[in-house]
């Protein structure tokens, strides 16, 4: 007879044994609490795993996100839906349990071979690419890459040309003139009456190289915005005010997402159909390419329409900075598919 204890064991089986299942297999359930009672909310901040929502009525709280959205990104301008703490008071926290269907995002890369895409802010209406005229000097591919990544985004570009009394906008608004983009003169003697006409009432983001005077406009829209602004050093080059992204809210109603200053705007997450489709008169000319056209010129494509254009003329300008771009998506197709 076996015993254990000084207890009598011969009599039981295996049917008599209860197991108690570990923690991984015990049964979960798919039904997730559908939060009706969720208060919406705009996020306007974001740092390290806490974000800053403004609620409908107007209060601000602090927010984590909640374990069941898992690794749902929350960028700065997704509207959300959050439970627990909505008092605003110092100290106490609320959740994020749910993000609202986005109507635009803005993306970007590090460079054109980073595999990994960034949201910039989303669902922003308008793009504010904001472009110095001199100190430093205008960077066309900059605000063609921006351009590109608004279209692509769902994003209505307009660009701002700031420091126009330092020199006459007037040549780099000719190279931006048959994009059908609008642009607006917003330098220190300008008047921004237009582009708070434009913006007022709507989620508008702004984003440019550092240095350009992208906090000095912030500043100007949003008076009470305190953004820190920079000098540029004698290499042409502003240095970083703006470290995060962040909504502020406009006098006459709307907001304005502040981006920080990048240095490169990367378009490694698009096609090249997509780099195209913003230049009107390029996407007319590949009709007249032959077929399986790279659009990359010679000798690779010798009978492309691009060459066409005079290259001396602001449209050839341009179709030798779209080739940089496609050339580049090229080589990453190369390296990550």
């Amino acid at each position: 007879m076996a015993r254990r204890g000084g207890r009598d064991f011969s009599s039981y089986d295996e049917s008599d044994v209860k197991v108690r299942p570990g923690k991984g297999s015990r049964p979960r359930s798919k039904d997730r609490p559908k939060h009706e009672d969720a208060v919406v909310g705009l996020v306007i901040t974001k740092d390290r795993g806490r974000w800053g929502v403004v609620l409908e009525d107007g209060t601000r709280v602090v927010c984590m996100r909640a374990r069941e959205l898992g690794r749902t990104s929350i960028e700065v301008g997704d509207r959300v839906g959050v439970v627990g703490d909505t008092s605003g008071v110092k100290d106490t926290l609320a959740r994020i349990v749910k993000r609202e269907e986005r109507t635009s995002e803005l993306r970007r890369t590090a460079d054109d071979t980073d595999p990994y895409e960034r949201i910039v802010v989303a669902n922003a209406e308008i793009l504010l690419i904001v472009c110095a005229v001199a100190d430093p000097p205008p960077r066309t591919g900059f605000v063609e890459r921006a351009l590109v990544a608004a279209f692509v985004g769902g994003v209505t570009p307009v660009v701002c040309l700031t420091k126009s009394d330092l020199a006459d906008p007037g040549e780099f608004e000719k190279e931006l003139a048959d994009l059908d983009v609008e642009v607006l003169r917003t330098g220190i003697d300008d008047d921004v009456a237009a582009l708070l006409e434009r913006i007022e009432g709507r989620l508008s983001a702004v984003i440019g190289h550092s240095g350009v005077g992208k906090s000095t406009l912030v500043n100007r829209i949003v008076p009470d915005a305190n953004r820190e602004t920079g000098e540029v050093s004698g290499v042409g080059k502003g240095r970083h005010t703006s470290t995060q992204s962040v909504a502020l809210e406009l006098p006459g109603g709307g907001w304005i997402i502040d981006t920080p200053g990048i240095r490169s705007f990367g378009l490694a997450h698009v096609s090249p159909e997509e780099v195209i489709a913003p230049f009107p008169d390029l996407a007319e000319a590949t009709e007249r390419c032959p077929r399986g056209c790279t659009h990359a010129g010679p000798p690779a494509d010798p009978e492309c329409a691009w060459d066409e254009f005079d290259p001396d003329s602001v449209i050839g300008r341009r179709v030798q900075a779209v080739r940089r771009l496609l050339v580049a998506l090229r080589i990453n197709e190369t390296t990550y598919d």
